[in-house]
């Protein structure tokens, strides 16, 4: 059968990959053509579009690309058409997923929907928008069906598909010799995969560097940055001695790492899935921060504190991510008893979010939905 995907940032990129490999399995004469980033094309995609062209960040940014985003639009839907697949599988990225749902709906394509856009965080009106245009919907955090079922819409919970990621994960016995690191404990600064955002908060989180010179730092570059991006924010902050980049290794670092920093998103849930304590970050544009404030109805903005329904991991969101701030919580991850805590509750975490298999249970259930 023929799948076109959608994905449109580094973590659906990831998903989407492993996704296309179960579909594989399968199904052995899937053809895909995709909308994602360097591993669903190493998984067999004809990549049309990279999410590094698709990822803006923000109601402002948003608007200022309008335009931009107005003409991917016009030629996706034109791709789909050609391509005429037996089914369209959207991996989160709502705010153009569901516009291309509810064109492919009308066009009679079959529109599956793999990892569940938060809506349940805001814009609850859009379980509408998906009980109109979405065949299925697949989920992957435990408390997602309970909302669903709630607006009598029915989906079905695959599992998380980090579990298999992080499980089929082998470490570079030779990460520290390969990136000329000692043996000094290293705190790993994942700073998120957009520029916007890596710009706002790998600058802050280097101000942790000199306080301290015990340790060394060390950035998770995202996939689909180039090097020169981040030396341009290092040499703006007279790159300190104990602070190294490294790209296409995260996973490696964190199970090196002793320690945190993170933007809110995915990666918070993958540092848990690593067992290191972390500190989760986020600020946004002031405007877009605003909006946000008025809309958004969690009580936490971190995956991990969400799963466990607590405050596992200190979150620290807007003008509370600041190097006084940051300084005193990071200090707090060395603590033996914080650390027990963390650990406890990392435990707990895995248990809630399911077991190991998520892509293989997604991809089986899409082939039968397809096929009846």
């Amino acid at each position: 059968m023929k799948y076109y995907l959608i994905a449109g940032e580094a973590s659906g990129d990831l998903h989407g990959s492993n996704l296309m490999k179960a579909l594989k399995v399968e199904d052995p004469q899937a053809e895909f053509r995709i909308w994602g980033g360097d591993l669903m094309q190493a998984a067999g995609g004809d990549l049309r579009k990279h999410y590094r062209d698709l990822a803006f960040m923000g109601f402002v940014e948003v608007l200022k690309n309008l335009r931009t985003i107005l003409r991917n639009l016009r030629f996706c839907q034109e791709d789909i058409l050609a391509y005429q697949p037996d089914a369209l599988i959207l991996i989160d990225y709502p705010g153009f997923n569901l516009r291309i749902a509810k064109w492919a709906k009308q066009q009679g394509i079959k529109v599956l929907y793999y990892i569940s856009p938060q809506i349940w965080a805001w814009h609850t009106s859009r379980v509408h928008q998906i009980k109109a245009n979405v065949d299925r919907m697949y989920v992957i955090l435990p408390f997602e069906k309970e909302f669903y079922a709630k607006y009598d819409c029915a989906v079905d919970f695959v599992g998380h598909p980090l579990l298999d990621v992080v499980k089929g994960y082998t470490a570079a016995p030779d990460f520290r010799s390969k990136n000329g690191l000692d043996e000094r404990p290293i705190i790993a600064l994942l700073p998120g995969s957009r520029k916007q955002e890596i710009t706002r908060m790998l600058s802050v989180m280097l101000e942790m560097a000199p306080l301290f010179p015990a340790h060394q730092f060390v950035i998770a570059g995202a996939p689909s940055m180039p090097a020169a991006f981040y030396e341009v924010i290092l040499a703006e902050k007279n790159r300190p001695e104990n602070v190294r980049l490294v790209q296409k290794q995260t996973y490696d670092l964190l199970s090196q790492a002793a320690a945190a920093l993170v933007t809110s998103g995915t990666a918070t849930l993958e540092t848990a899935l690593f067992q290191v304590p972390e500190v989760v970050c986020y600020r946004g544009g002031n405007i877009s921060y605003q909006i946000a404030k008025r809309l958004v109805n969690v009580k936490y903005i971190s995956l991990v504190n969400l799963i466990v329904d607590k405050p596992l991991v200190t979150e620290l969101i807007q003008d509370n991510f600041n190097s006084k701030t940051l300084h005193t919580e990071l200090e707090k991850l060395f603590s033996p008893d914080i650390r027990s805590e963390i650990s406890a509750g990392f435990a707990e975490l895995q248990t809630l979010m399911g077991d190991a298999g998520a892509s293989r249970r997604a991809a089986r259930m899409m082939i039968e939905k397809i096929s009846n």
